[in-house]
């Protein structure tokens, strides 16, 4: 079941705040993302994270066409080894 577009994106807040004060600051690091369910929103575009999957952090970088998404989608949590004989 999708979110009601009347609440919004769900972005947690605390990372919007380290976010909208490294706008301000013009800033560019890598932040540390362990909640994979946060949407991609315009503040977030030409920044990179550092996206929890379980066992490592997959860096993303996060682009125009990616606003909408999840964190989630862009760092996968399984690994493909082959198909078996």
């Amino acid at each position: 079941m999708a979110r009601s577009l009347k609440k919004g994106f769900y972005v947690n807040p605390k990372l919007l705040k380290k976010i909208k004060q490294m706008n301000e600051k013009g800033e560019k690091r890598v932040l540390k993302v362990y909640d994979r369910a946060t949407q991609i929103v315009p503040d977030m575009v030409w920044m990179t994270f550092a996206v929890h999957n379980g066992k490592q952090f997959i860096s993303v970088y996060v682009t125009e066409d990616m606003i909408g998404h999840r964190l989630g989608e862009f760092a996968p949590t399984r690994t493909f080894r082959g198909h078996p004989f």
